[in-house]
């Protein structure tokens, strides 16, 4: 089987983690990704930690997150021979990842329309912080801000007054996300007009695009969401619960889930106060805290195979060390092997998403994230082969 971007290239001009994620994903499905660095440092990532792990203790994790399935080639792109050899790669590629802040491409010469000039099938992907136009256009864009300026804080943390990032770059990787995915759109319409297009993503627009039913619990509803810790602000029982000695997740999403669980912990399920769905959440300051003193009589080992067998969705709180531990994770392909020049074999998180022909699956042979300036001959030998 050949992979679903095989043939296709991709060049990264990007750096920290938006771009190169999306230019990590194409990599994933077959697609050949050169990363463009300056000479030097490159990606601001490779010096962000700690960890730092090696010989000389100067690989950072960070940028093995986000760069495997990639080459590394150094440029500069104010000399004349930086600019030589982009022209060089935008004329034979097929995809271009940058997010520089507004209006520093075209201050080097690779305005959109310069780009497009020279390759007119050539596919652009922009990440910017706030959008490439408005009245805020320009503003340098960090995840945490964004997950602030967007609202996500003002939803996540233990209460109201405790506004929270999540544990990961969200607005990072859902704009590198959301940016492949206009990628691939582009280039399946390409197939049919022979031409590329401008793909246009940004920070605050990822985190906008995954309100979801709390974005229209607002702008329909008129209800303001606000940060309700570890439970579902419109279902329920559905969060975090105490067992005698530890804390599990329980999922009541279903009417018939509530018949089977109710009785099973002493609550009359025909209870007016928890007969519905909609009794239960406006009744969670009653309800969360009776079934926490339920669950004290069990442990967590004891609650789990009780709710599986009841058939309600349920689960412990993993930490990393179990999760990449755990044979079912292991199973599904999201733990992957690669060789590292320096640090040997070497463990990654894997693709998330797996391919098949029938039965049979599609699996590149993944490469580690690349030195910097790897690359660069093999690169420049590729570019003087036309």
């Amino acid at each position: 089987m050949t992979g679903p971007l095989d043939g296709i290239t991709v060049i990264d001009l990007t750096r920290a983690l938006a771009g190169p994620h999306a230019g990590q994903m194409l990599g994933d499905m077959g697609a050949r990704v050169i990363k463009v660095e300056s000479p030097g440092k490159g990606d601001d990532t490779r010096g962000w930690g700690p960890p730092f792990v090696g010989p000389d203790a100067d690989i950072a994790t960070y940028f093995l997150s986000c760069n495997r399935n990639k080459e590394s080639i150094t440029l500069d792109l104010k000399t004349d021979d930086g600019k030589d050899v982009l022209t060089r790669l935008i004329a034979k590629s097929d995809v271009l990842l940058e997010n520089f802040r507004t209006g520093v491409l075209d201050r080097l010469g690779f305005s959109m329309e310069q780009i497009q000039a020279i390759n007119p099938r050539m596919v652009i992907l922009s990440i910017t912080g706030f959008g490439h136009d408005g009245p805020q256009t320009g503003r340098a864009g960090y995840d945490q801000i964004a997950q602030g300026e967007a609202g996500l804080m003002s939803m996540t943390g233990p209460n109201p007054e405790t506004p929270s990032k999540v544990g990961v770059p969200i607005a990072d990787l859902l704009s590198g996300m959301y940016g492949a995915y206009g990628v691939v759109s582009a280039l399946y319409e390409r197939e049919r007009t022979g031409k590329g297009k401008i793909v246009r993503t940004s920070l605050l627009a990822s985190i906008v695009g995954v309100h979801a039913f709390q974005g229209t619990r607002w702008t329909v509803g008129k209800d303001l969401p606000k940060a309700e810790g570890a439970f579902h602000p419109s279902v329920s029982p559905y969060g975090l619960f105490s067992s005698k000695d530890g804390m599990l997740q329980i999922a009541v999403g279903a009417e018939s889930q509530w018949q089977k669980f109710a009785p099973a912990f002493g609550f009359d399920p025909e209870d007016p106060t928890y007969a519905t769905n909609g009794d239960r959440v406006r009744n969670n300051n009653l309800l969360i805290p009776a079934i926490n003193h339920a669950f004290a009589a069990y442990t967590n080992e004891e609650l789990l195979e009780k709710l599986n067998a009841l058939g309600i969705p349920c689960g412990e709180v993993k930490n990393l060390q179990q999760v990449y531990e755990w044979d079912q994770v292991r199973s599904q392909g999201l733990v992957i092997d690669v060789e590292h020049p320096v640090l040997g074999t070497i463990e990654l998180p894997g693709p998330p998403v797996r391919l098949f022909d029938g039965d049979t699956e599609w699996k590149r042979e993944h490469s580690c994230p690349p030195a910097l300036g790897a690359d660069n001959e093999t690169v420049r030998a590729w570019l003087d082969e036309t």
